[in-house]
């Protein structure tokens, strides 16, 4: 029922208005060790993941793994200046966002904040796996942080 509730919230909040979201793109979880995280969701899921990839910019090393139409990023520390460290000595391993796939960032980052979201980027920056990406607070998404993506090649300005 929870997730029901859920999803419909979500709905609710994203899919209402002009803004182009596409899709649910990926689900963020963060993990100490990625090695171990890798092979178990590699156990669990029947996949290899398709694609490590570094984020000097944030420290993070991501996994990423396709599931039908949505990817699960695993993300990992690189160094102790990391978010997701901070994350994980807070909260533990286990969710950290949703990613949604947006038409325009630009534009969907402003009408959120028009709409009183609070953002974390007031600008996209470039993320993993070929994206443009910017965060809205949890504080402001009923306790999830929340991403919107665009792919970079998506006329978007790098």
């Amino acid at each position: 029922m929870f997730v029901l509730l859920f999803l419909v919230y979500l709905k609710r909040m994203f899919f209402v208005g002009e803004m182009s979201v596409k899709k649910l793109e990926h689900i963020g979880i963060a993990v100490k060790d990625l090695a171990a995280a890798e092979a178990l969701f590699t156990k669990l899921l029947g996949c290899e993941p398709y694609k490590r990839e570094a984020v000097e910019s944030e420290h993070v090393i991501t996994s990423f793994f396709q599931v039908g139409d949505v990817k699960i990023e695993l993300l990992a520390a690189s160094n102790n200046q990391s978010t997701i460290a901070n994350f994980i000595e807070k909260r533990g391993e286990g969710l950290h966002h949703l990613a949604f796939e947006v038409n325009d960032i630009e534009e969907s980052l402003s009408e959120k904040s028009h709409e009183g979201f609070q953002l974390i980027h007031q600008q996209p920056k470039d993320g993993a796996d070929n994206k443009r990406i910017a965060f809205l607070h949890p504080k402001s998404t009923g306790g999830v942080l929340t991403e919107f993506c665009q792919e970079k090649n998506n006329n978007s300005q790098v």
